[in-house]
C-alpha cells in the first residue's frame, strides 16, 4: 500500500481533503478546549480523536465523561449518534470491496466528510482507486488528531469561554449538506431525509426520533432506488 502512495496520489488527496482540513482543525480544537475544560490532559484528547475518531460522538462523550455514566448508557448513546453510519457505509460496500488489507481502517475511518468527499470525487487521476481512498481517510484522521492536541494545549494554557462550542458539528453538517445538494440535480434523496427526520421529531419526541428517521429514510431509499430500476427496465 505505501508503495502506492505516490506523490502524485498524495498531492491529490491533499488538495482536496484541504476544506476538510480547515474545519477539522477548528472543529478539533473546540472538542480539545472542552475536554480541557473538563479536566483531561492532551495525552486523552490524544487517545481519543486517534482510537475513537467520532467527531459529534466525542462532543458528546465530553458529558458523559464528566457526569460518569455506565457504560452501557454509553453505548446506547454512542449508538443512536452514529446510527447514520450503518446507512451510508451499506453504499460503500462495493467502492470498498477491493481494498485488501486496508479495507479495515477504511471502514473505521469513514466519516461523514470523508464519505461526501469520496463520492464527490471518487479516485485520483491515476486511477489508483485504493491509495487514494486510504490516503484521504489517513490525511482527515490526522486533521482531526491535530485540532484536538491543539485545541487541548491552548485550553490548559489559556483561559476559554467554551460555551456554545460544540455547536460547530451541527455548522459543519449543515454546510456538508449544502455543497451535496449543489453539487446532485437529484434531491430526491435529501428531501426524503429532511421529510422523515421532521416527521419523526415532531410525532416521537427529541428522545426517540434518530433511530426511528435513519429506518423510514432507508426503507423510502431503497423503495425509491426499485422503483427507478423499474423504470429503467421499462424504458
Amino acid at each position: 500500500m505505501w508503495t502506492s502512495i505516490n506523490g502524485k496520489v498524495l498531492k491529490t488527496a491533499f488538495i482536496d481533503t484541504l476544506p476538510i482540513l480547515a474545519a477539522y482543525l477548528i472543529l478539533g480544537m473546540g472538542y480539545g478546549v472542552l475536554m480541557s475544560d473538563a479536566g483531561y490532559p492532551p495525552f486523552y484528547v490524544f487517545l481519543m480523536s486517534a482510537f475513537v475518531f467520532a467527531g459529534s460522538m466525542q462532543f458528546v462523550a465530553v458529558s458523559l465523561l464528566t457526569i460518569k455514566v455506565m457504560p452501557v448508557t454509553a453505548l446506547l448513546m454512542t449508538f443512536l449518534v452514529n446510527a447514520r453510519h450503518i446507512f451510508y457505509g451499506l453504499s460503500f460496500l462495493e467502492r470498498y470491496k477491493d481494498t485488501g488489507k486496508v479495507r479495515p481502517y477504511l471502514i473505521f475511518g469513514l466519516t461523514d466528510e470523508t464519505y461526501s468527499l469520496i463520492c464527490s470525487q471518487p479516485h485520483d487521476p491515476n486511477n489508483n482507486k485504493t491509495a487514494y481512498y486510504f490516503t484521504v481517510t489517513l490525511l482527515n484522521h490526522l486533521y482531526w488528531i491535530a485540532g484536538g492536541v491543539i485545541g487541548s494545549v491552548l485550553g490548559t494554557a489559556l483561559p476559554f469561554n467554551s460555551e456554545g462550542i460544540e455547536f460547530s458539528m451541527t455548522a459543519l453538517f449543515t454546510v456538508i449538506f449544502l455543497e451535496q445538494w449543489k453539487q446532485t440535480k437529484d434531491h430526491a434523496p435529501a428531501l426524503i431525509g429532511i421529510v422523515a427526520t421532521v416527521f419523526s421529531r415532531i410525532v416521537f419526541g427529541l428522545d426517540h426520533f434518530l433511530i426511528i428517521a435513519m429506518t423510514i429514510i432507508a426503507v423510502a431509499l431503497l423503495l425509491l432506488l426499485h422503483r427507478r430500476k423499474e423504470e429503467e427496465h421499462l424504458a
